[in-house]
C-alpha cells in the first residue's frame, strides 16, 4: 500500500478530499473531470487489476467545478480471486492520500418490488453475507479500532444532502438496505426469497467491504446502487450481465448529473 501511495504522488500532487468509486458500466462519471490525471491500475503497485467487464480499471485525479476529485473508475471484486484486503486497497490508499469521504457506485439487483430498472437507490444500511470480512487479522491501533461501530455506516447527514439535491433536479431517488454476496452467479429465485425476507431491498457482489474499511478509518460514506436488473424470480426472463451494463449506460446521465450537483456541498 505504501508503494502504491508513493507511486501516486509521484504522478500527481493533487490532494483530493473527496473520492468516488465507480461500478459495473458506471464509469462514464470519470470523464466529466477536468484536467484529469489517469493511472492504470496495472502501473500502481500491489494494485489490483480489475477483470470484470464494465470495469475500465483506472484511477483518475482532477477537478469537478473548483474541487479536487479521485476516482477509481472500475474496482476488484472476490470473485475475481482478490482477498478482503486486496478488494479494499482502494479505500486505504485513499485515506493515506487525504480523502475523508467517498462516495461510492454499484450495480445491483432489485428485490424490493416498488423498485423499477434503472432507479438509483441510496444504501441506508448493509448485510455482509460473503463469508468474509476485511479487518479479520491483527489490528493496527493507530488506524482504527479493533471493534469498529457500523450503526450508521452510511451516513445520515450525506443521505439527506442527497435527497434534497435529487429533489432540485427532479431526480427519483430511493433508499433501501444492500445484501453483498460473493458472486459470480447471480443469486437463484430462493436465494432472493430468503434476502427479501430478511430485509434486503438490492442485491450484489462488492461495496460492503470498502464501506467497513472506510468505517474504520473514520471516512465518511455515502453509496449509490443502480437497479440494472431486478432479481432472479421476480421477472419471467434471466439475468445477463450485458442488460447490467446496458442498464448501466442508459442510466449515466442521470448518475452524472446528480454526482457533479451532490459532490461539491458534501
Amino acid at each position: 500500500m505504501h508503494e502504491a501511495v508513493a507511486h501516486i504522488r509521484n504522478v500527481t500532487v493533487r490532494e483530493p478530499r473527496i473520492a468516488v468509486v465507480l461500478g459495473s458500466g458506471l464509469g462514464a462519471f470519470a470523464d466529466e473531470l477536468v484536467d484529469p490525471i489517469a493511472i492504470p491500475y496495472s502501473e500502481i503497485p500491489g494494485w489490483p487489476v480489475s477483470t470484470a467487464a464494465g470495469h475500465s480499471g483506472r484511477l483518475v485525479f482532477g477537478k469537478l467545478h473548483n474541487l479536487d476529485v479521485a476516482v477509481m473508475a472500475g474496482r476488484a471484486h472476490l470473485y475475481e480471486g482478490y482477498t478482503p484486503a486486496q478488494v479494499t486497497m482502494g479505500v486505504r490508499v485513499f485515506h493515506h492520500l487525504g480523502v475523508r469521504s467517498v462516495i461510492f457506485t454499484n450495480a445491483a439487483g432489485g428485490i424490493n418490488l416498488s423498485y423499477r430498472q434503472g432507479a438509483l437507490v441510496l444504501i441506508s444500511d448493509h448485510i455482509n453475507l460473503q463469508g468474509s470480512h476485511p479487518l479479520i487479522g491483527p489490528n493496527d491501533d493507530s488506524a482504527g479500532p479493533r471493534f469498529p461501530d457500523m450503526s450508521e455506516a452510511y451516513s445520515r447527514a450525506y443521505r439527506a444532502l442527497a435527497h434534497q439535491v435529487a429533489h432540485q433536479l427532479n431526480i427519483q431517488l430511493e433508499e433501501g438496505v444492500y445484501a453483498a454476496l460473493t458472486g459470480p452467479s447471480y443469486e437463484t429465485p430462493a436465494e432472493i426469497h430468503y434476502l427479501r425476507t430478511i430485509g434486503a431491498d438490492l442485491v450484489g457482489m462488492s461495496t460492503v467491504p470498502e464501506v467497513i474499511v472506510a468505517n474504520y478509518l473514520g471516512m465518511h460514506v455515502l453509496a449509490i446502487s443502480c437497479v440494472t436488473n431486478m432479481a432472479a424470480g421476480i421477472l419471467p426472463q434471466k439475468i445477463d450481465h450485458e442488460e447490467v451494463l446496458e442498464t448501466g449506460r442508459q442510466v449515466r446521465d442521470t448518475l452524472i448529473r446528480f454526482l457533479k450537483a451532490l459532490l461539491p456541498k458534501l
